[in-house]
């Protein structure tokens, strides 16, 4: 195992920029990303869960969804692997925020700006001449003006992340470099050496876990490994990749079980509907997995 955790899983993400204690991580990281106009002073974290209104949505959350103390709604989202339609899937969690800004009785319908944050640890633009690190999104007219202003939309593709620490600039390039590279260091990079890094670190340091945590960690990392396992070549080679994991899980339990396996192995990626079209298992089935 590594001294620190993976970032990209479920429980480093959440360990890292998830909790009451750590705020000021997230604040930072933020902040690099948002426009001076709009820079954080303090964040408070909602239950995802109350978010969602349809159950197949469940495990395919926001992973962080605040509000700064003016007003602004910012959601943080992790995307732990690719998956068809990602576009529509990101305009789509925008819209929750929208519309829980909707207040009873007369409303005038003004909104408070929005933005979509993701942290991709794959690459979207298949185009290799149009491949951006940074894209970012927003609402404008046919000759590029600005239409809506405050919608705003900031994707990271980190794989076209790679700067080495002689050639890092800036705090964001900090976090970045931080974020890459964390699972391959033994210790605090020089460059890494202020306090805030430093807490980062500290934060997800293995040996700082308990051994209750340690577990959670273990399971949200193979829980990792098997959907890019899975979904690297799902998409592209017509699902052999997730069938051969799911095969190889219940070949001694019969041709049902090797079929929930696979559906088990995709629920965190693929909506309840799809998994039930490639399995040919029921959407009750696979509910009860």
């Amino acid at each position: 195992m590594s001294r620190y955790l993976n970032p990209y899983t479920d429980f480093g993400f959440k360990k890292l920029f998830g909790e009451e204690g750590n705020k000021d991580l997230l604040t930072d990281f933020l902040n690099q990303l948002l426009p001076p106009k709009h820079q954080i002073a303090d964040l408070q974290f909602k239950n995802p869960e109350n978010l969602p209104d349809l159950p197949v949505e469940r495990k395919a959350i926001f992973d962080i969804y605040c509000k700064s103390v003016t007003g602004e709604d910012f959601i943080v989202e992790m995307q732990k692997a690719k998956l068809h339609f990602f576009k529509d899937r990101a305009l789509f969690y925008s819209t929750f925020p929208i519309r829980d800004q909707a207040k009873k009785g007369e409303w005038d319908f003004k909104l408070n700006a929005i933005y979509y944050v993701a942290i991709l640890d794959f690459k979207y633009d298949e185009n290799e001449e149009r491949q951006k690190l940074l894209r970012e999104v927003t609402l404008k007219d046919q000759d590029g003006d600005l239409f809506y202003e405050k919608l705003h939309f900031s994707f990271l593709q980190m794989p076209l992340f790679n700067k080495q620490a002689d050639e890092l600039e800036t705090r964001s390039d900090k976090w970045l470099y931080f974020l890459k590279n964390l699972e391959n260091f033994d210790h605090i990079p020089t460059i890494l050496k202020e306090p805030i890094f430093e807490k980062a670190f500290s934060t997800l340091e293995e040996a700082n876990l308990s051994r209750e945590q340690l577990e959670q960690y273990r399971k949200s990392l193979l829980t990792y490994w098997e959907i890019k396992g899975v979904v690297d070549t799902a998409h592209d080679d017509g699902f052999v990749k997730g069938e051969q994991i799911g095969l190889e899980k219940g070949r001694h339990e019969g041709e049902k079980s090797a079929k929930e396996a696979i559906a088990r192995s995709l629920l965190d990626v693929l909506e309840v509907e799809t998994i039930a079209l490639k399995t040919g298992l029921s959407v009750e089935e696979i509910k009860r997995l």
